[in-house]
């Protein structure tokens, strides 16, 4: 399953300044898969150790930061002799807080080892690790696969080329394709187990059972790894994203988590899972100006799950709806389009994402994407709706050189904005 972070990953590993690197991701998204495979391809000798089912390998890291030391442990151990031209893996390595300690000292006594760690819970140990090597780690993020990695999952390679280029006549000719897969993303979505379930299968039944079983060990994790007198509070949040993604205007509200509710009865739950992974934080902005972080309005956001199959699987959602239609199904219909717009937007590096929504106005824009130097507007329509009534207020009050509205209608290109299909939507 090709990825999108692999080129990443080699040009990380032909600079010369390279740091040892953590891949953040939520559980099950495909970072082990991903790291083997890319040492396999990449080096000569792979090293890989799992601190969360080794307890002799966290040993190993609790006496001193000895590299020598800890490089023989690892060499009896694993079987393999370790070199400069060895790939050590340290996977699930917050369940060795010293393990992330030893970075630094691999990185400043030791830096021919080239290492890559990850882990499941890894943001919650990265905020709580009292001695974590400021400066002395790379970072990088994976996300489960976007709509482009997806049709090359399945075998469309030539879409995604075909995307690529931009021949905007030759897209829309075929558009009905890429509308049916889009259809397919948002029920399977781009958990990587998910798509493979899809892939070998094709059975809609096997690839919901999948979700329903990633979603469970989400809870367990829930149990396992929280503080346990948040637990519940992260229970409640979590089940009530969709409620809360399916209302006209998506602005989070405590209250539908139960009556009475208050921000700081749940900020420790939000946390816990956003340093998971698990969800992602959008903020409202209250102006639209460079820097757009200037204007963050900390008391007014939108929370997004990881994925949009997961979030269809939340509801129960069957593949004759959403792949079908219903009229029953519109309003959900929003909040799933959103979802998946946002996790698109979320795998680039180059785009800070926020969106518009004034108190004193019925207009919002649903994402504010800030790139290099501009601010776009992004509005998004669940099907071919060519409205874009809070567009236009935005355009004509703020004169923004380029805006964009998402939709399944073809793509075009008015005075005012851009219409971009939401299956090309990476493509700006």
């Amino acid at each position: 399953m090709k990825r999108d972070l692999y080129h990443k990953l080699q040009s990380w590993k032909f600079r010369k300044d390279r740091k040892p690197l953590i891949i953040q991701g939520a559980r099950q998204v495909g970072k082990t898969w991903l790291m083997r495979h890319f040492g396999e391809a990449s080096y000569p000798k792979v090293a890989y150790v799992n601190m969360e089912s080794n307890p002799l390998i966290k040993n190993l890291f609790t006496t001193d930061f000895d590299i020598d030391r800890i490089i023989l442990g690892l060499q009896i151990e694993t079987g393999v002799s370790i070199d400069a031209d060895t790939l050590l893996i340290f996977d699930e390595i917050q369940e060795a807080p010293e393990a992330i300690t030893s970075l630094k000292y691999f990185h400043e006594n030791a830096p021919q080892y080239d290492i890559i760690c990850a882990g499941s819970l890894l943001g919650v140990a990265l905020h709580s690790h009292r001695s974590f090597p400021v400066g002395k780690v790379e970072f990088m993020d994976l996300y489960p696969l976007s709509f482009t990695e997806f049709l090359t999952a399945i075998g469309e390679d030539t879409l995604v080329q075909l995307l690529n280029s931009k021949n905007w006549s030759m897209i829309n000719s075929f558009a009905p394709r890429l509308q049916e897969w889009l259809r397919h993303y948002y029920y399977i979505g781009g958990m990587p187990e998910v798509v493979n379930t899809f892939v070998n299968n094709k059975n809609h039944e096997e690839v919901r059972a999948v979700q329903k079983r990633i979603l469970a060990a989400y809870e367990q994790d829930f149990s396992k790894h929280a503080p346990h007198d948040i637990v519940p509070r992260i229970r409640l949040l979590w089940n009530t994203i969709p409620a809360q993604l399916i209302k006209e205007n998506k602005k989070f509200i405590y209250g539908i988590i139960r009556q009475g509710a208050r921000a700081k009865d749940y900020e420790l739950a939000m946390a816990w899972l956003i340093d998971c992974g698990l969800i992602h934080k959008v903020h409202n902005i209250t102006k639209p100006a460079i820097p757009l972080k200037a204007y963050e309005d900390f008391s007014a956001f939108k929370l997004f799950l990881v994925d949009v199959g997961l979030l269809a699987a939340m509801t129960d959602l069957d593949a004759h709806t959403l792949l079908e239609g219903n009229v029953i199904f519109q309003e959900f219909k929003g909040a799933l389009t959103e979802q998946y717009v946002l996790q698109q937007f979320i795998t680039r590096d180059d785009l800070n994402i926020y969106y518009w929504s004034p108190d004193n106005s019925r207009a919002e824009i649903d994402f504010l994407l800030q790139y290099k130097g501009d601010v776009i507007p992004v509005e998004v329509k669940a099907e071919e709706n060519l409205q874009a009534k809070s567009l236009r207020v935005y355009v004509d009050k703020f004169k923004p050189q380029t805006a964009i509205r998402t939709s399944m209608s073809n793509y075009r290109q008015e005075d005012w904005m851009v219409n971009i299909p939401l299956f090309a939507i990476s493509t700006i």
